[in-house]
């Protein structure tokens, strides 16, 4: 896809994003199974649920633009998994491999946030309204699980890893 204009950009940052969030429909049961901590399992559950959404909010963004709902190959988000991957078949403490996959999952979020702030800012400047606002949906949900991950992180996670 050749680049033209800020809309062939927003559209190549939406195909990134699409493959993103389907690779991560693939790891987070991964990491509920390696998770020891009920509630960091139902929170890694919950966000798998909000990502299927996530995905099938950007089947409605792509429609509306008139693009194919295809994905460029997130290399970033490959990599993010594969850390995430290695980190889970270290050796670890339970509580401890807790502590590891926050992190993991943060690193997830935070690109993620990245991602979607990028996509909202192209929107607005193209006055792409309604796609505009499924992106700030999906930015929204995607903060909020970070705050989540935080929260759990300091009150129970680290603070029983720390031991």
């Amino acid at each position: 896809m050749k680049l033209n204009n800020l809309k062939d950009l927003m559209i190549h940052e939406l195909k990134d994003i699409y493959n993103a969030e389907q690779q991560i429909t693939k790891a987070l049961p991964k990491m509920m199974e390696a998770t020891s901590s009920d509630k960091l399992k139902k929170a890694f559950q919950d966000h798998l649920n909000v990502t299927e959404k996530q995905i099938e909010r950007l089947d409605k963004v792509f429609e509306t633009i008139g693009e194919k709902s295809s994905g460029e190959k997130c290399k970033a988000m490959e990599g993010i998994i594969k850390e995430a991957e290695s980190m889970m078949s270290e050796r670890a403490d339970a509580s401890v491999m807790d502590a590891a996959l926050i992190a993991c999952a943060q690193r997830v979020e935070h690109y993620e946030i990245a991602a979607y702030g990028t996509a909202c800012t192209y929107a607005k400047q193209l006055g792409m309204d309604d796609v505009l606002k499924q992106l700030k949906m999906t930015l929204d949900e995607e903060k909020k699980t970070d705050e989540l991950l935080t929260q759990i992180a300091e009150q129970s996670i680290n603070i029983k890893a720390q031991k």
